[in-house]
């Protein structure tokens, strides 16, 4: 997998979880507990890559900084 396709899945799963996130704020719906229960392990492995993916975009600004400074 490149390193674009890497980018865009980060950001697809990262996208899910704000979305899941303004649920519970606006709704209190909380999306991902809805779908496969209450913290049972399905549930914490997508938390738990959500936050990875989150973390792992944190790279794009260095990366979007480097571009910007190549042109």
């Amino acid at each position: 997998m490149n390193s674009r396709a890497l980018d865009y899945t980060a950001l697809v799963i990262a996208l899910i979880g704000a979305v899941n996130w303004g649920l519970i704020g606006f709704f209190r719906f909380n999306l991902v507990t809805f779908l496969f229960g209450d913290m049972v392990w399905v549930t914490r492995i997508i938390y738990a890559l959500v936050g990875i993916c989150g973390l792992y975009l944190f790279t794009l600004f260095g990366r979007i900084q480097a571009f910007g400074e190549k042109m």
